[in-house]
């Protein structure tokens, strides 16, 4: 998986991981089952200004001293769509190429995509198990680096809008935000956050509640 994308596809779907090809967000799924009593509350402290999103994550992330198999255990709770494989076939077969732009970790997601013998591009913080925790750490070496979530996807989103002549992108969280918004509404999908938040801006978008639907309205658009 490159970290260079490839400039030979006319149409680009750039997507979020987190609840967008997955049904739950790892990191909601270690808050509600492994985080241990008396943690601080990162998340209330990005919410409110205090530490970036990327910080929030990996402390969270660090914070958990289940081990291995617990963390491995929440991964397969995530719920990848299962008809991401021959999803991602039939947009390769109509000409799109699949980017996957997360503010999460690549040490879940790469397990998912593997597991699901699926390949697309990645572009995601990288991580490790350390002493039965996950370690995600900064991409400082990526094209996309933002100190911010980690990965850019603003930055992905124009990559791909300055190499292809269409662009979709879907996503459920508040970091989708201003990437959803560099693409036309009627390629611009959205679930969850992201949904309540342009429908708030009053900005156009259309709807999914699972991958599939956005890679079916994509390659065969009613």
């Amino acid at each position: 998986m490159s970290d260079r994308a490839s400039t030979t596809a006319g149409r680009v779907l750039v997507s979020d991981f987190d609840g967008t090809m997955t049904r739950r967000d790892f990191f909601q799924l270690v808050f509600e089952r492994l985080l241990p009593p008396g943690t601080p509350d990162y998340w209330g402290d990005y919410l409110a200004g205090r530490i970036t999103h990327f910080e929030a994550l990996r402390s969270i992330f660090g914070s958990v001293t289940a081990g291995e198999a617990a963390l491995i255990e929440v991964v397969r709770s995530m719920g990848l769509d299962p008809d991401l494989k021959s999803e991602v076939e039939a947009l390769r077969a109509d000409g799109w190429r699949v980017v996957v732009a997360s503010a999460g970790c690549d040490w879940y997601i790469r397990r998912l995509l593997a597991e699901a013998d699926v390949s697309p591009e990645v572009h995601a913080n990288p991580g490790r198990i350390e002493g039965g925790r996950l370690v995600m750490e900064l991409p400082v070496n990526s094209r996309f680096y933002s100190r911010e979530t980690g990965i850019d996807k603003v930055g992905v989103v124009r990559a791909a809008l300055a190499e292809a002549g269409t662009v979709a992108f879907a996503g459920d969280g508040r970091p989708d935000l201003a990437p959803a918004l560099l693409v036309p509404s009627e390629l611009r999908f959205a679930r969850g956050v992201l949904a309540e938040e342009l429908t708030r801006l009053g900005e156009g978008f259309r709807p999914f509640e699972r991958w599939a639907e956005v890679s079916r309205a994509l390659h065969r658009p009613s």
